[in-house]
């Protein structure tokens, strides 16, 4: 099943020749059928580039998904144009008595700053409260899920002695839970950030349960029991070469960064890296968007 889009965004053009099946506004009023409506922070600077690797993830279901992106009042975009916002994104209060299947929050470049510092943080807190009434099943992305642990349980995060970016080894530790149907004993992961949060902390709340772990880089996947709250310490969503960008951007920032673990073959930034993760990303999403959204969700919203 195809995934709605608004008919003028970037990332329709770019998804539709990897042949993903998508359908603008008009095609999709002529058909019988109510899409999941997902909700879609979108807290990454640059936000074509989001839009179209959550898109693509989402894209792998037989569900019909319908995405709107929500932006904030508290915040300016230093790093996507305001005719981009404008057309297609929403603030808060056009959609707050709205209900939406889904939500996800993505990550944002601002793990070095307590999360009291944010600028945004007030409406942020205000967005992840009003979701656990008005959202069947949130979906947190990296910085969106240290944000969300604290906010929901209070789990704080930690800083770590330098950044973590590269592709890691996770171990499944429950497969019998619906998030992680499908997937191999260990999946394969990007991280990209200066903060952690530990398993001492999770521990203390019996209503949350670790899924998945790396030696190296600790949590990936967190989630509530009641399936309400999925938080992901990870980037599954991230395309091939994103972290290539990233190291990039660094170097050429004169931060000296490290070349980003197990991504490059032979440790050569000048070759094209392996991907190795895509299969695990499209199978989480997709089973959120199954066994969270699409099979909890009243049909009337």
């Amino acid at each position: 099943m195809p995934i709605k889009v608004q008919k003028d965004l970037p990332a329709k053009i770019i998804l539709e020749k990897e042949n993903i099946f998508t359908m603008d506004e008009d095609r999709a009023l002529k058909q019988d059928i109510r899409p999941l409506e997902i909700l879609i922070l979108n807290l990454m600077p640059i936000k074509e580039d989001t839009e179209t690797q959550l898109l693509r993830a989402l894209s792998n279901t037989p569900l019909q998904v319908d995405c709107s992106f929500l932006m904030l009042e508290s915040h300016t975009s230093k790093n996507t144009s305001a005719s981009h916002l404008n057309k297609f994104y929403v603030y808060f209060d056009e959609v707050k008595e709205k209900k939406y299947d889904g939500m996800i929050i993505t990550g944002a470049p601002i793990e070095n700053l307590e999360f009291e510092e944010v600028n945004y943080w007030p409406e942020l807190k205000k967005i992840m409260e009003w979701s656990k009434t008005y959202v069947t099943s949130t979906f947190h992305i990296c910085w969106g899920a240290q944000a969300g642990l604290f906010y929901h349980y209070g789990v704080p995060k930690y800083k770590i002695d330098k950044k973590l970016s590269g592709i890691y080894r996770h171990k499944l530790l429950d497969r019998k839970v619906p998030l992680v149907r499908s997937l191999d004993d260990y999946v394969m992961a990007p991280h990209s950030r200066f903060t952690e949060i530990r398993r001492s902390d999770i521990e203390t709340h019996p209503e949350l349960k670790i899924l998945a772990e790396s030696e190296e880089a600790g949590l990936l996947l967190v989630m509530s029991r009641d399936g309400k709250q999925i938080f992901v310490q990870g980037h599954p969503e991230y395309d091939r070469m994103t972290l290539h960008g990233e190291y990039h951007r660094d170097l050429e920032s004169g931060l000296n960064p490290e070349i980003p673990c197990n991504y490059y073959e032979n440790n050569d930034p000048d070759t094209v890296p392996v991907l190795n993760w895509r299969n695990a990303a499209n199978t989480i999403y997709g089973n959120w968007l199954n066994y969270y959204v699409y099979q909890v969700t009243p049909y009337e919203l």
